[in-house]
């Protein structure tokens, strides 16, 4: 096998953590996976994985050799691309993370569009509402939101989205509508706690006012917050992203609005030190042109 076959081999083998799911992937058998490291690691004269029974992890040169071997199968994707014309679209594989919520209502539905325009081009959506290590997962794009705790990444703002207060008509029914942040005392508040958003800070008219919300339910995932509010536990404050068809068919109704909160920002983030990739590029202009649609 060539040095490239072999970079690409090394590379399946990293981003799947097994030499049977690179097998798989690539379309050959364990057995060839196993004899290509193990060359591979011959030729280099360094050990690029440990082994165990929990799997497959890189070492530090293997982690470092991953991080360029990824640059120059992506380089040379690019490379086939320019020679084809823009007409012969994008190819390889595209691996993206972004949070359960916002990728399963305005990410997942719209991939088709984009793999019809690319036929040639595989994508790995990984949903997860933490932030993951880019490197590690073999992420070319994240999508995060908020503000980036990480300055050292390499992150552009795609996009920004309003956050209100909302609840369901139901519990408004009930338990009535606050409205000023004061009133937010007598409700019961749904904190969704992996955001950081148990402080709410509100404006009006150059007027600022910052309430910490001690909500009887705190949940790690949107998902869970979406469910809890559905279901006429709470208010919460969220998104417009985040309960958008619910927005729109009046499921949830938005509450103070005469009082703002800062918007949500979106963010592409790309692993650092890597220049992004033709692929993450166009995946990046095709979020964004969805999202200005969807506003």
């Amino acid at each position: 096998m060539d040095r490239l076959g072999a970079m690409e081999t090394f590379v399946y083998v990293v981003e799947t953590g097994s030499f049977s799911a690179a097998a798989r992937r690539l379309n050959i058998g364990q057995p060839a996976v196993s004899k290509t490291i193990a060359q591979l690691e011959s030729r280099l004269a360094v050990r690029l994985l440990l082994r165990s029974t929990r799997g497959l992890t890189p070492t530090e040169a293997g982690l470092a050799f991953f991080e360029r071997a990824k640059r120059a199968l992506e380089e040379a994707d690019e490379a086939d691309n320019a020679a084809r014309g823009a007409a012969g679209g994008l190819t390889g594989n595209l691996r993206i993370c972004a949070a359960v919520t916002f990728g399963r209502m305005h990410i997942v539905p719209h991939l088709g569009p984009f793999l019809e325009q690319n036929p040639a081009l595989n994508i790995d959506l990984m949903l997860d509402d933490r932030n993951v290590n880019l490197v590690e997962e073999g992420v070319d794009i994240a999508l995060r939101m908020g503000t980036l705790s990480d300055s050292g990444l390499t992150a552009r703002k795609i996009s920004e989205c309003r956050r209100v207060v909302l609840g369901t008509p139901a519990y408004f029914e009930k338990y009535g509508e606050p409205t000023c942040p004061a009133d937010l005392s007598k409700h019961q508040a749904i904190v969704y706690t992996l955001g950081g958003h148990a402080n709410w800070l509100f404006q009006k008219a150059g007027e600022e006012q910052s309430v910490t919300i001690n909500g009887r339910i705190r949940i790690s995932a949107a998902e869970g917050v979406r469910a809890a509010v559905l279901s006429h536990q709470g208010l919460t404050m969220a998104s417009e992203w985040m309960f958008a068809p619910e927005l729109a068919s009046g499921a949830v109704r938005e509450v103070m609005s005469e009082w703002t909160l800062p918007n949500q920002d979106l963010w592409a983030v790309f692993p650092t030190g890597r220049m992004a990739s033709a692929k993450a590029r166009a995946f990046v202009e095709y979020v964004q042109g969805l999202l200005v649609k969807e506003a």
